[in-house]
């Protein structure tokens, strides 16, 4: 049988006894730079080593759920498919809810969609009409570029009558200037890079 506790790498004990700083330091040096991915001239960001990385991500988890403890929402939105990775173990660390915002025709029941543009390209994201609403919500995802696909996701939000305390990510691309699409919303981010 299998027990969870019996088995601690001594990496993963050494991480989580860390402080903050020396977490996202080991989280940011998991971040790997591909470049001219998807196209020529876009600095991809890899989360894959991340999360391959049982200590790191579990770091990862931590910080994150802290930022959105603070906020007390009811339910988290985890946007596809990164957001999925981190917003769902999130909502199970704080006892809340997960409502994924998914790719159209994705979901089951009766949806609702929102459009958006992407450095390289247009999308849209729908969620069941009933997942939001009269209840708060953070907004979680991997990554903060342009802001489009996390502005959608609020804007979908709120036309479901959810109440967005708040957007939170793993990483931001600052120089790209995403959280100005995001207006009032509150943004956190655990690594921020400026150029």
């Amino acid at each position: 049988m299998y027990d969870a506790g019996a088995v601690i790498r001594p990496d993963e004990a050494y991480v989580t006894q860390r402080d903050p700083s020396e977490q996202l330091e080991h989280i940011k040096s998991r971040v790997r730079d591909i470049p001219d991915y998807p196209k020529p001239g876009i600095l991809f960001k890899d989360i894959t080593p991340l999360i391959g990385d049982g200590a790191a991500f579990r770091a990862t988890i931590d910080l994150l759920a802290e930022r959105v403890r603070q906020r007390s929402p009811d339910l988290i939105v985890g946007i596809e498919s990164r957001g999925f990775i981190f917003g769902a173990p999130v909502a199970e660390r704080l006892g809340i809810g997960f409502v994924p915002a998914r790719k159209p025709g994705k979901l089951p029941y009766k949806r609702v969609s929102e459009s958006y543009a992407l450095e390289y390209g247009t999308d849209s994201i729908e969620m069941h009409e009933d997942a939001v609403h009269g209840r708060s919500v953070v907004v979680l995802d991997d990554l903060l570029a342009t802001g489009g696909t996390a502005a959608a996701a609020i804007r979908l939000c709120e036309r479901l009558h959810g109440k967005v305390l708040g957007a939170v990510f793993v990483i931001e691309l600052g120089f790209l200037g995403g959280r100005t699409k995001l207006g009032g919303t509150h943004v956190d981010a655990l690594i921020g890079y400026d150029d």
